[in-house]
């Protein structure tokens, strides 16, 4: 649901599970044939894992890092992890690269850049997105949701950004 301001973007569970399967589709619809899903964690896992369940292919992630400070809601420097992690040995091939939004670009452009540079053996590098911000300098290949007011997105699982064990514990009364 986008508030009346078009500031935020709050998404239940529900919904972000029916815009992952619509993600799916429109990477069916394309026609496009790829070896592997490449995801970046943390935003990309959830995608990527049920975009690996859907097309029957191996997941491969690579763990970024930018939003950081304020329980993830600030951005900082970006990290790109050193190595991938695949259960197919190096990454090759055709690869859909799987994040879940292109929100200032930056996260995007530099990991496809880091892939073309490091990873010879990759034939084909696209990418697939949940939601695209208008503001975004990256263009993903696919894409559900374009963004046009460039909202905060309230993904149903961020609660657990700022929820401690102890909180769990209380929560559950053990």
């Amino acid at each position: 649901m986008l508030t009346e301001d078009g500031k935020h973007l709050y998404v239940s569970y529900d919904e972000y599970h029916n815009l992952i399967e619509k993600l799916a589709i429109k990477v069916h619809q394309s026609g496009w044939e790829f070896d592997t899903i490449l995801c970046l964690a943390r935003g990309g896992m959830r995608p990527g894992d049920i975009l690996s369940r859907i097309f029957e292919k191996p997941l491969a992630i690579v763990s970024t890092s930018s939003y950081r400070a304020d329980a993830g809601t600030i951005q900082g420097n970006l990290d790109i992890a050193k190595y991938i992690t695949t259960p197919q040995g190096e990454i090759a091939g055709r690869v859909l690269l799987v994040d879940d939004l292109a929100d200032s670009g930056h996260t995007l452009d530099a990991v496809m850049q880091m892939l073309r540079e490091k990873y010879q053996a990759i034939t084909e590098l696209r990418s697939a997105v949940i939601w695209t911000k208008a503001h975004s300098s990256f263009k993903p290949d696919f894409s559900v949701e374009h963004l046009p007011s460039n909202p905060w997105i309230h993904q149903p699982f961020e609660s657990y950004d700022r929820m401690r064990p102890a909180q769990l514990l209380n929560k559950w009364k053990i």
